[in-house]
């Protein structure tokens, strides 16, 4: 699996958006190893408000995301959905 984080300048100056891929790279480490999809690339996006939301709901998101894009039939693309951490 890979991993790809973004977090545009509309997130906030420079210590905003480097404590937010903190945040997403935490995220990654604690859900990919079970949760991700073995061979896929996964995209995470941080978005405005994504600092002060609480850990746990960012982590309950990140699960959700990813079971609804297993569950997702596929449609043969090669791509997946996917889901952002807010």
């Amino acid at each position: 699996m890979r991993l790809g984080l973004t977090v545009s300048k509309k997130v906030g100056n420079a210590v905003v958006r480097n404590r937010m891929k903190r945040r997403l790279r935490e995220l990654a480490r604690a859900v990919l190893p079970e949760a991700g999809m073995e061979g896929a690339d996964h995209v995470l996006i941080g978005r405005a408000g994504g600092i002060e939301r609480p850990f746990a709901e960012l982590l309950a998101d990140l699960t959700r995301a990813l079971q609804r894009v297993k569950e997702r039939p596929s449609t043969g693309s090669g791509q997946t959905g996917g889901g952002d951490a807010r």
